[in-house]
């Protein structure tokens, strides 16, 4: 817990302000898509923070239909290819008026080592985008598991809002200090992705 509610847990008189570095987003690295492959941040995570958390703003896919994914590489290692055990669902309505909420077994993975999806055949109209977000929990720890959460709206390419949500996990005790973003099939040809350590 951080923040005011933090420091005001278990107080019956008053309210205090909270300390000036609690529940502070410290922005670490932006990087911009241009017609790119891939987007890679390969420095920046590491034991500073034990939370951190990517931002995903106006992120246009090249190619219609195509999921937006990532996938981590432990401390020295290579290839983005780090067994994940995740979960996915999602809320969408057409613009037609069609509706669903359900589970999405074609999004989840179990012991994978595939990039894993954080959207599913967004559109590349040239009004159309995915944003949201990415938390990332303790990465350096050489104890645990390292948990991930996914959220995004985006237009789907059957003319939807679709809310997406992943989570899951690397399972490695490893640090993860990597993580690639990439199109399933195409280049990202345009969008933001910030970092940020969570004081």
């Amino acid at each position: 817990m951080s923040g005011i509610i933090a420091d005001n847990s278990g107080r019956h008189t008053g309210l205090v302000k909270a300390g000036s570095s609690a529940g502070v987003w410290n922005l670490i690295l932006t990087q911009t898509a241009s017609s790119s492959a891939t987007i890679d941040f390969t420095s920046g995570i590491d034991s500073t923070y034990d939370e951190y958390v990517f931002k995903f703003i106006n992120i246009h896919p090249q190619t219609d239909g195509v999921h937006f994914t990532f996938q981590g590489n432990a401390a020295a290692g290579s290839g983005y290819n780090e067994t994940m055990t995740t979960t996915d669902f999602y809320a969408y309505q057409s613009e037609g008026g069609t509706t669903a909420f359900a589970y999405y077994e074609g999004g989840d993975q179990a012991q994978g080592t595939a990039f894993q999806r954080i959207c599913t055949e967004a559109d590349n109209d040239n009004d159309s985008c995915v944003s949201g977000f990415m938390y990332l929990y303790a990465p350096s720890s050489t104890t645990f598991v390292k948990h991930f959460m996914t959220r995004v709206n985006y237009h789907h390419n059957n003319v939807a809002s679709r809310d997406e949500y992943i989570a899951g996990y690397f399972n490695t005790t490893s640090a993860i200090d990597e993580i690639q973003f990439k199109m399933s099939s195409g280049n990202i040809d345009a969008g933001t992705i910030s970092l940020y350590g969570i004081t």
